[in-house]
């Protein structure tokens, strides 16, 4: 049985979700407490589970900033970011 999100009009529904989560966080930022980031997370994850052209974006900015990228993998609980993270503390390969 297909999962309901392989369908491309659900698909697109929610990534236009996340969009708008994410254009409403900055607003959400306004009221007192950390309400924008969790909106701001929500609506990211969103876009990048349904559109490969926003996987593509957020690939190319992590490359561009990587400490930003860092964050947002931590934010989002990527396994690639684990992954990275226990590369890097094995430390370099022998020669």
């Amino acid at each position: 049985m297909p999962r309901a999100r392989s369908s491309p009009t659900t698909r697109t529904v929610l990534t236009g979700t996340g969009l708008a989560l994410i254009v409403l966080s900055p607003v959400v930022g306004i009221i007192p407490g950390p309400g924008g980031i969790p909106v701001f997370a929500a609506g990211l994850a969103l876009a990048l589970k349904n559109s490969d052209r926003a996987k593509r974006l957020f690939v190319h900015a992590e490359r561009r900033w990587p400490k930003l990228g860092e964050l947002a993998d931590l934010g989002l609980r990527r396994q690639s970011a684990k992954r990275r993270r226990a590369k890097a503390k094995e430390g370099p390969a022998p020669d």
